[in-house]
């Protein structure tokens, strides 16, 4: 009995025995399956290519220009005033009227000025023809005087009164020059070409002579006009030596209209340096025959000191900022990327010179920078160049 009933027993502790070694066995195998897989998927991982924007470096002439924003100034501008007292009895144009030098603005009565004129008019002949008579009586007596028929004393008093009436006749005849111009004054005209702005008197006023407080109207001279600006203190040197080979061009844009710029030309720089701002102001004089610069108005301005002829120029914002300074990454014919440090110079709207680090024709990553180290993969999905109208990568 007892050995009836040890065998069965003995039996299931063997069937137990094989089954967990079974399952040791299953279980082993799973996890280095597990563990192979984990590697291989991070080495499918690195191997996926991470798409990007690129461009391609390009030779071109890139002009050096400093970009602020100016203020438009009239070339000129005049307050009217008379220069006499009377009334107003004529307006001769429009609020905002262009007017040429010249032009008849203002007329003043002019009859109280014309008789001024009829009175010095004849109160000088009347003194020219005494000064006539005192001449004649100079002559006569002078011809007798050394014979003794006339006192040397009356002959004196007679010599006298005519030297007397001369100067009275050379007062006349400035009053009457007053008078005239007096009259004249009663016309008044542009002395310049320009715009008119408000006209601030109407007809049956009474004028003030030079009125300093109260001009009539004022005239801007608008054709040509000028664009001031600040540029830093630095750039001087530049703009002086650049300015005097030739005429540097300025450009004068609008916002939400740049593709439409107005051309100038630099025309002087200030004679001292704002010491607080470290700028210097400097003026550019714009022909202006559209009139498309009003005076007051704030436009962004371009001012090009050269062309630098031949340079490597890639999208600007290939260009990032690292521990070493700017860099980009460079797409390698195996569509890996590298890492390198780059020397910029000058930048014009979204294009950056660089004149160390890249080539012309090497492929640049303009976007997606962020996820790329050296030795990436990418895929270029979208591209620059593209979409400036160039080559498609």
């Amino acid at each position: 009995m007892f050995g009836t009933s040890f065998a069965p027993g003995y039996s299931d502790l063997k069937k137990w025995a094989v089954l967990a070694a079974s399952v040791l066995v299953l279980v082993a195998p799973a996890g280095c399956s597990r563990d192979s897989a984990g590697k291989e998927t991070m080495m499918v991982a690195q191997k996926v290519a991470m798409p990007i924007t690129a461009s391609t470096a390009v030779r071109k002439d890139m002009p050096v220009q400093i970009r602020v924003i100016g203020t438009v100034q009239p070339l000129s501008t005049v307050a009217i005033k008379s220069q006499v007292q009377g009334e107003l009895i004529g307006v001769h144009f429009k609020d905002g009227q262009e007017v040429k030098k010249g032009d008849l603005l203002f007329t003043i009565d002019p009859r109280p000025f014309e008789a001024s004129l009829k009175q010095a008019r004849a109160l000088l002949e009347k003194d020219r023809a005494q000064l006539e008579n005192a001449r004649t009586q100079v002559k006569r007596y002078g011809s007798v005087v050394d014979k003794g028929y006339v006192a040397r004393d009356q002959f004196d008093t007679v010599r006298s009164n005519a030297a007397a009436l001369e100067a009275t006749v050379k007062a006349d005849e400035a009053a009457v020059d007053n008078a005239r111009l007096s009259l004249q004054y009663c016309t008044i005209h542009s002395p310049i070409n320009g715009v008119t702005g408000n006209v601030r008197v109407t007809v049956g006023n009474i004028i003030k002579a030079n009125d300093g407080d109260n001009p009539l109207v004022t005239i801007k001279e608008i054709r040509p006009l000028y664009v001031t600006f600040s540029v830093p203190e630095r750039n001087l040197p530049e703009i002086m030596k650049y300015m005097a080979d030739r005429k540097l061009e300025v450009l004068a844009g609008f916002a939400g209209d740049e593709a439409h710029p107005v051309r100038g030309w630099l025309s002087f720089i200030d004679n001292a340096i704002n010491s607080t701002a470290g700028t210097i102001q400097v003026w550019a004089t714009f022909p202006n025959g559209d009139k498309k610069l009003w005076p007051g108005q704030f436009v962004n301005v371009v001012l090009t000191l050269i062309t630098e002829k031949g340079k490597t120029v890639i999208p600007s914002q290939a260009i990032q900022m690292g521990q070493n300074g700017s860099y980009v990454y460079v797409i390698k014919p195996d569509m890996s990327v590298e890492y390198r440090t780059v020397v910029t110079g000058s930048r014009m709207d979204n294009e950056i010179v660089v004149e160390k680090g890249v080539s012309p024709g090497e492929k640049v990553v303009t976007d997606g920078q962020l996820r790329l180290a050296t030795g990436s993969l990418v895929k270029i999905v979208d591209s620059v160049d593209k979409k400036d109208g160039g080559a498609n990568l």
